[in-house]
């Protein structure tokens, strides 16, 4: 079925449900935001006290279904999904989440949801394949009262094959027999690089690790964020980070298994040297000798023709 046929039957679904009365698996709570503050490294103290709340981007932590996902999945989704997996995209890659927020979230509250498809585009062609992009829009309540809109975007996709390189023999020359190979590796997903992060990526390329710190009050910050957490001043300048760090905390991934990478590795949450945490993995060090306080040095490693990625390769002795 070509985009021509496919793409009119999509489209009848925007608007349709894709869960309904959807709630919370806890209320908001203080333990929950504690953790979060911690594995960011966010001191704001609004987060903490008798009159906190809890931080605006944890909005989709709150109506998330964990491994056992939500029961209230809409029919219209799943024939959506299904649509598509019979035309060959059977892959699918999260690209990018908006969120807008109505009032702040507090300790106590509990939440409420109903997602709708919002949209279906036309085929397009990236570099992981050929797809459909998916946006649901999800309003979060408490009681009648909407708190905040999540809009959640997914790559529906057909992986691209690899390019033949081989070359037909010239007429006069016998066709040699070879052995058959392997199937050519996956790609690792590629990062998504807007106008609030495209200034960390360039210095990726550049092998240059930046942190964004506060014109207003100097204030370190990563990932970087379009104002300052502490001040809200909107200015900013960069700063390189030395590379040296420890493990704060870890991780190991042994399933599910995805493409491109050879599980059991270690995702490491590392405290820089000046003072902010990013996750990466943890390389040169077995998965099972990754250690809480283990010091780390930052390098880049180049997984193909367009991707480099800071990673962190554990220091021994």
């Amino acid at each position: 079925m070509d985009d021509g046929d496919l793409h009119p039957l999509l489209k009848a679904y925007e608007g349709l449900p894709a869960a309904v009365a959807g709630t919370g698996r806890d209320p908001v709570n203080a333990p929950m935001i504690r953790h979060w503050c911690e594995a960011m490294g966010d001191l704001n103290p609004a987060y903490t006290g008798p009159d906190a709340i809890a931080p605006p981007t944890m909005l989709q932590a709150w109506i998330m279904g964990g491994l056992s996902g939500h029961e209230g999945r809409a029919q219209a989704y799943d024939e959506l999904l299904r649509l598509l997996d019979e035309a060959g995209c059977t892959s699918v890659v999260a690209t990018d989440c908006e969120q807008e927020y109505a009032r702040p979230l507090r300790p106590g509250d509990e939440v409420a949801f109903d997602t709708v498809i919002e949209s279906v585009s036309q085929r397009k062609t990236t570099k992981l394949g050929t797809g459909y992009f998916v946006t649901t829009r999800t309003d979060v309540r408490v009681g009648e009262s909407l708190v905040g809109t999540q809009r959640f975007r997914i790559l529906k996709y057909a992986p691209a094959q690899a390019r033949d390189r081989s070359r037909k023999p010239q007429e006069h020359q016998k066709p040699q027999q070879t052995q058959p190979t392997e199937p050519p590796r996956a790609l690792r997903p590629r990062p998504v690089v807007n106008r609030d992060n495209a200034g960390f990526w360039k210095g990726v390329r550049d092998h240059r690790l930046l942190l964004q710190s506060c014109a207003a009050c100097a204030v370190l910050r990563f990932p970087w964020l379009p104002g300052c957490q502490s001040c809200g001043s909107p200015e900013w300048d960069t700063v390189e980070a030395c590379g040296e760090g420890t493990v704060f905390s870890y991780v190991v991934m042994h399933h599910p298994p995805f493409p491109a990478f050879d599980p059991p590795y270690a995702i490491g949450l590392v405290e820089l040297a000046e003072g902010v945490r990013m996750v990466s993995n943890v390389v040169g060090t077995p998965y099972d000798k990754v250690r809480i306080g283990m010091p780390v040095r930052l390098e880049f490693r180049e997984y193909d023709d367009e991707l480099t990625l800071p990673v962190f390769q554990g220091v021994t002795g």
